[in-house]
């Protein structure tokens, strides 16, 4: 483990053709808390877009993300670079709870949630990670994956129905931004097309700032005490696998850029987030998870260093400070979070996909192929099973279906031999059917 410190990179001004400043070092220090501020701008749409959605309060989601982010990297022993935002996995079973039973019973899921990472992280740094993969193959993981993301279609248009003008401005702002800039701002493509969308929004009337004017400069966050209700509780714990598909996604990525093996820190990571997100729990903030957003500055400036992080982590602290600035970020209307929905929705589904384009999955395998069918029409159509108390939505049932089917074909196949049977035409080897 390292000590909170760096080491200057070269002459701390520049990175030459080549090199990446490790996590252990740090440009100097005006740079670093430029590339920490630039970190704070990455994180931002999409971390205030959970909140925003969800009904939670901004400010007080900035709060935890911050403190998390300094637990994460206090655990991982300030070697493993990240940013800990809201994790867009926790939008469905949100919005169930808070429907079900209001924002305190959500928060409870949320808490359960982490204490659950954090058990599993644990269980990883003890006794490694290689049960991951057998529990969860790429197949059942890009299966959860996507099933979360499209279950929200309808949440995304239920907003569009709002103000549909506005909603298309933003989505197609977004569109165009991602493709028409490179570098950095192709990167804020979600934050810069909502912020298009609001503008749209102010002219159109859609915005309200009364309780922007209430509000003070300063002061504490509101938090919201957790309770638990055990109907609601089914719909969370299945976001316990995309978190880690996406701890684990996060140490491979910084790991495959730097050059270094950092397979040492996966267990740390994984409690480290299951603490954030419990700590958030316990205060009415959202969940959280290692953010794409921010690797994204790492590869756009090559500097890598943990410092930055706690630049990071510092200036999102502050503004969480400020009621003013929390009740600024809740203005954002709702035809707008229909237009981002609609695209981050999509987005949490194809990268379920991607896992299994990443992976190579053989959809030539009736195993593979039934394991991702059955799931995603189950989560995709929220199928619900109610048994007493206790309610199962589509994402908990598409979870359990898609780890139950991979894990009983698995199984069976080969007790039968069974396994090299195609299992449609549509899936042959090769697509030869497609040429006759």
């Amino acid at each position: 483990m390292s000590s909170i410190g760096w080491r200057v990179h070269g002459d701390g001004r520049r990175v030459t053709p080549g090199e990446v400043v490790s996590p252990d070092e740090r440009l100097t220090w005006p740079r670093t808390v430029g590339i920490g501020l630039q970190h704070i701008v990455a994180m931002f749409g999409a971390t205030f877009l959970v909140p925003l959605i969800t009904g939670f309060s901004p400010q007080t989601t900035l709060f935890f993300s911050a403190v998390g982010t300094v637990g994460f990297l206090l655990i991982t022993g300030n070697r493993l670079p990240s940013y800990l935002g809201s994790s867009f996995a926790f939008l469905a079973p949100i919005a169930a709870a808070t429907a079900s039973g209001g924002q305190s019973v959500a928060v409870g899921g949320i808490l359960v949630t982490g204490i659950a990472l954090a058990l599993v992280g644990l269980l990883v740094h003890v006794v490694g990670g290689r049960w991951i993969d057998v529990v969860m193959p790429p197949v059942v993981t890009g299966t959860i994956v996507a099933l979360i993301g499209f279950n929200l279609a309808p949440a995304a248009w239920n907003n569009v129905k709002v103000a549909p003008v506005t909603a298309i401005v933003t989505l197609a702002s977004i569109i165009l931004i991602s493709v028409l800039f490179r570098g950095m701002l192709g990167r804020l493509a979600i934050l810069l097309g909502v912020l298009v969308g609001y503008a749209v929004a102010l002219v159109r009337g859609e915005v309200v700032f009364d309780n922007v004017r209430a509000a003070s400069w300063f002061g504490l966050p509101d938090f919201v005490t957790p309770t638990f209700d055990i109907s609601v509780l089914g719909l969370f714990l299945p976001v316990v696998f995309v978190l880690i598909a996406e701890n684990v996604g996060h140490v491979k990525s910084v790991a495959a850029m730097t050059g270094k093996n950092y397979d040492d820190l996966t267990g740390r990571a994984l409690l480290a987030d299951g603490l954030a997100t419990t700590l958030a729990g316990l205060g009415g903030g959202s969940g959280t998870t290692t953010y794409a957003e921010n690797i994204g500055v790492m590869a756009a400036t090559r500097v890598y260093s943990t410092a930055a992080y706690w630049v990071a982590a510092g200036g999102a602290f502050v503004l969480a400070l400020s009621p003013k600035f929390g009740a600024l970020i809740a203005t954002v209307p709702v035809g707008v979070l229909g237009g981002a929905g609609t695209m981050l929705y999509g987005m949490i589904g194809i990268l379920g996909a991607r896992i299994w384009v990443q992976n190579k999955v053989d959809f030539s395998d009736p195993v593979n192929l039934t394991t991702a069918a059955v799931a995603l029409v189950i989560g995709v159509a929220d199928f619900t099973w109610t048994t007493g108390d206790l309610q199962f939505a589509g994402i908990a049932l598409g979870t359990a279906a898609a780890i139950g089917i991979y894990h009983l074909m698995r199984a069976i196949t080969r007790w039968r031999g069974t396994g090299h049977e195609p299992a449609s035409p549509a899936s042959v080897p090769g697509g030869d059917e497609l040429v006759h």
